[in-house]
């Protein structure tokens, strides 16, 4: 966890403005520690992370089924369930296309068309 905490590049802004860090990391109850806490901590980032030991309900349910939603509509396209091409700029490629899909009909779901 502290890798991935540590590489999350600078969240961008208005041209002109101080680039940061995310506000707050979300992580579930395998990454309870004091030491990713202090990590968390000296990045200036808001460590909401789930302790051992205590019931669900939490909330951070809420933010983790976006990313298990995402992951589960990207596996409506057949070709990204398992992945076979070799090159990474060809995933990536199909991966920025199913994202724009899936963004076309979060948008017009429920319009008419005029």
């Amino acid at each position: 966890m502290l890798e991935v905490v540590t590489s999350i590049p600078p969240v961008r802004g208005k041209p002109g403005r101080p680039r940061r860090r995310p506000d707050a990391v979300y992580t579930d109850r395998a990454c309870d520690s004091e030491p990713h806490r202090e990590h968390v901590d000296a990045l200036a980032i808001t460590p909401h992370l789930a302790r051992k030991g205590t019931e669900h309900g939490s909330g951070l349910g809420v933010h983790r089924w976006v990313v298990e939603q995402t992951v589960a509509l990207l596996h409506w396209f057949r070709r990204l369930r398992i992945r076979w091409e070799i090159r990474d700029d060809i995933h990536e490629a199909f991966m920025r296309i199913a994202c724009s899909i899936i963004c076309y009909r979060r948008l017009t779901r429920g319009r008419r068309p005029d």
